[in-house]
């Protein structure tokens, strides 16, 4: 039942581990033109290789596909036995007992990410049946903030910014003057300058109930600490963007549903094995030509994905570099400083519940504090979910996991006026990079034939679905030596 392609190894896992795709056909290479022009020995354009990916993360799932998109044979290897890295389901119980989907944080995605759609679209996810549709809308439990109209760029933002309830009209002014200044500037500004200082100009009200939500929502780190440079690159796409870029994109389903557990699906029509519960290790290959560069326990690749974590690649890189050539060795470690310089920032996902609990709209901010950390709550109920599970999303958080949720639990209590109980709550300490001024991000080319994805590899987005996604087809069309158009 294995696929053993122009005389390479066969593709199993180790023992006990869990491999998707068992029954991959011998005729699975017939799956693409690529495939069965290779089968018939006629010239099918790229280079076929044997490509490893290592991570079963977005990005990781997105490089497998567009590699198999292209015509390769591709092994992916996950250490965990769940798809979709940081992003994916998790189990829970209700206080009534029942049990419910949740996820390892509460995710949203913009009409902005184009790449991420499109990808789901391949793999058979219909992203207006998995996916709500909702203009951009940033309002508060007593109704003040900003919600914008489905419009055209950037005419729903001004209107936004005009009907915006709360607002003085020389707050308005301020921000208006602001982004007037950013788009005669091309959203271009000093590398080393962070969102508080891009947006000193703009009233306070507006920051603390505008810009900073923005800004820690899409950088995952505080206004006074945030890359002003990364920050516009956000804006343009979304707010000044084409038509519906701006919108939010909140999950119908549970996030394996999103995305994962689809790809997976596909890869495995394609004849793609995942081992699952496999902890690959990377070694130069002693082989050279055609048998491959790279060793991914005991098979040969002509080319490794690192799909990883940052920590996880550091790791894997630097027990590699240890046995490599000195040549190859010189090529690593300057990546492994690079990457071991990132700082990290925490997110936190509180669940809470209680049977009659529903928002105004899925989705509401909250004014946030020190003692309230919240900024944002998802209604789950109206989401897919059950009723009356509410998502509390703190970003860029810093308490342990029993004072977070106590203190969400008040924080619901004074702004909405309801009692919860707590249901479980999620602390992903590295969650995302801190997307600081200047910031200095690890390339996608490690070696040859040795590259690296992930949402903190160089790119012009901060830690994103988006950027995990663009970094993953990036890297697969780098090994192809080839381009797409729009890839960082």
């Amino acid at each position: 039942w294995f696929a053993a392609p122009r005389g390479g190894r066969p593709c199993l896992g180790r023992p006990g581990a869990a491999t998707i795709g068992p029954h991959a056909p011998r005729f699975a290479w017939f799956a693409s033109p690529q495939g069965a022009l290779r089968a018939l020995g006629q010239p099918g354009g790229a280079r076929f290789m044997r490509i490893a990916v290592i991570g079963a993360g977005w990005a990781g799932l997105a490089a497998a596909v567009q590699a198999t998109q292209d015509g390769h044979s591709v092994t992916m290897f996950e250490a965990s036995r769940t798809l979709g890295g940081r992003a994916r389901r998790l189990s829970g119980t209700l206080p009534d007992g029942r049990e419910a989907k949740l996820d390892n944080g509460q995710h949203i995605l913009i009409g902005a990410y184009g790449d991420t759609l499109r990808l789901m679209r391949q793999v058979g996810v219909n992203p207006e049946v998995a996916l709500q549709r909702l203009p951009l809308t940033m309002q508060f439990p007593d109704d003040e903030g900003l919600q914008f109209p489905d419009w055209p760029a950037p005419f729903d933002a001004l209107a936004a910014i005009l009907k915006a309830h709360g607002w003085r009209l020389a707050d308005k002014a301020t921000l208006l003057r602001a982004a007037l200044r950013w788009r005669m500037d091309g959203f271009q500004c000093d590398p080393s300058l962070s969102v508080a200082a891009l947006c000193e100009s703009i009233s306070p009200k507006v920051v603390a109930e505008l810009i900073d939500p923005l800004c820690v929502s899409a950088l995952n780190t505080p206004a006074d600490r945030a890359s002003a440079q990364v920050f516009l690159r956000v804006m343009h796409d979304s707010l000044f963007g084409p038509r519906g870029g701006s919108n939010l994109l909140l999950p119908r389903v549970d996030l394996s549903a999103l995305l994962p557990d689809a790809a997976a699906r596909w890869l495995e029509l394609k004849g793609v094995r995942i081992h699952m519960g496999t902890r690959a290790t990377l070694n130069q290959s002693a082989s050279t030509g055609t048998a491959g560069r790279w060793q991914v326990n005991d098979q040969v690749f002509d080319t490794v994905m690192l799909a990883t974590s940052a920590s996880n690649a550091t790791l894997a890189l630097a027990e590699c570099a240890s046995t490599a050539t000195k040549p190859v060795a010189d090529l690593i470690n300057p990546w492994i400083t690079t990457t071991a310089a990132l700082r990290f920032e925490a997110i936190a996902t509180v669940y809470a519940w209680r049977p009659d609990a529903r928002l105004k709209q899925p989705m509401l901010a909250l004014r946030s504090r020190a003692s309230a950390p919240a900024q944002f709550v998802f209604d789950r109920g109206q989401l897919g979910g059950p009723a009356g599970l509410l998502a509390f999303v703190v970003s860029a958080s810093a308490d342990e996991r029993d004072i977070l949720q106590a203190q969400v639990l008040a924080q619901a209590r004074q702004q909405l006026g309801l009692d919860l109980q707590p249901v479980q709550t999620v602390v992903e300490k590295r969650a995302t990079f801190a997307c600081t001024p200047a910031l200095v991000r690890p390339p996608p080319q490690i070696a040859p034939g040795l590259l690296a994805c992930g949402d903190y590899v160089a790119g012009p987005y901060p830690a994103t679905l988006e950027g995990a996604v663009r970094s993953g087809r990036a890297a697969a069309a780098a090994a192809a030596g080839a381009s797409i158009g729009g890839m960082p």
